[in-house]
């Protein structure tokens, strides 16, 4: 899943394509290296990120979804959005899935939206919102909540008729460096929810700052990382550098095919 912010200030590639040109490119590239999905957000998600308004989401979304399409027709296009009204005009233009960071909670309308426009549905775990969730670290045992987070949520989605849920750990919403490491380090135990698994670790906190780096400069973790996921049971990637990604996830599949004795 290739990462398309058209957000100012997401704390990775915030603001960097300016016009439609630039942004045609970027998502050649990114199908071009191998990106099964497109994931466009209009809201940045980034800790301490400021409020937009859902109309200027709309306004940032909606151009860049039918553009998109209009060129490169087959793309899997996901939005990435909290708001019901932003994942329905999105679905309505062309997206074939929607990704929500707060599994439903920052929306009472979201998870019946997704039921009625019966398209696949990504439920992050995070507590409290992006302005929030920071202070917001306190665990018990961390996996533990994450999985029974899950399944309540799962419960309630199915109740509004979503079938296909994939389910985002939710790595840096809510989470110290140490808690990342943790959940990552048990990953295959949300293999309990049956549901696909979806990492997004790409160029994030806790690896730059556990190498003393820039989000520029965390390419190289983000890969080691993204093996370890596939490893434990990720089954999507969520990713700003698609082709390394897909190095990475050849490799690991060349790494499963071969034999062990």
């Amino acid at each position: 899943m290739g990462i398309l912010n058209v957000t100012p200030d997401s704390f990775y590639d915030g603001g960097q394509y300016k016009n439609a040109s630039e942004i045609l490119t970027k998502v050649e590239t990114m199908l071009t290296d191998g990106a099964t999905f497109i994931d466009i957000g209009g809201y940045s998600s980034r800790p301490n990120a400021e409020n937009v308004s859902e109309t200027e989401e709309l306004n940032r979304v909606i151009p860049i979804i039918k553009l998109i399409l209009k060129h490169f027709p087959h793309a899997l296009i996901s939005i990435d959005t909290f708001r019901s009204e932003v994942a329905k005009q999105s679905v309505e233009a062309g997206a074939a899935l929607v990704n929500d960071i707060s599994a439903g909670k920052l929306d009472e309308n979201m998870l019946s939206t997704v039921g009625t426009l019966a398209v696949p549905y990504i439920m992050m775990h995070m507590k409290g919102n992006p302005k929030t969730m920071q202070q917001q670290t306190q665990y018990d045992d961390l996996t533990k909540e994450v999985i029974a987070y899950f399944a309540e949520h799962i419960a309630a989605a199915h109740h509004e008729k979503i079938n296909d849920i994939i389910v985002d750990p939710g790595f840096g919403f809510a989470k110290t460096v140490e808690q990342n490491f943790e959940l990552l380090n048990q990953l295959e135990l949300l293999q309990l929810t049956d549901k696909p698994i979806l990492a997004g670790v790409s160029r994030k906190s806790m690896i730059y700052k556990t190498l003393n780096l820039t989000s520029e400069d965390a390419l190289n973790g983000t890969t080691a990382l993204h093996m370890v996921a596939l490893q434990k049971g990720a089954k999507i990637l969520r990713v700003h550098d698609v082709k390394e990604a897909i190095e990475c996830v050849t490799l690991y599949n060349q790494l499963k095919s071969s034999p062990k004795t």
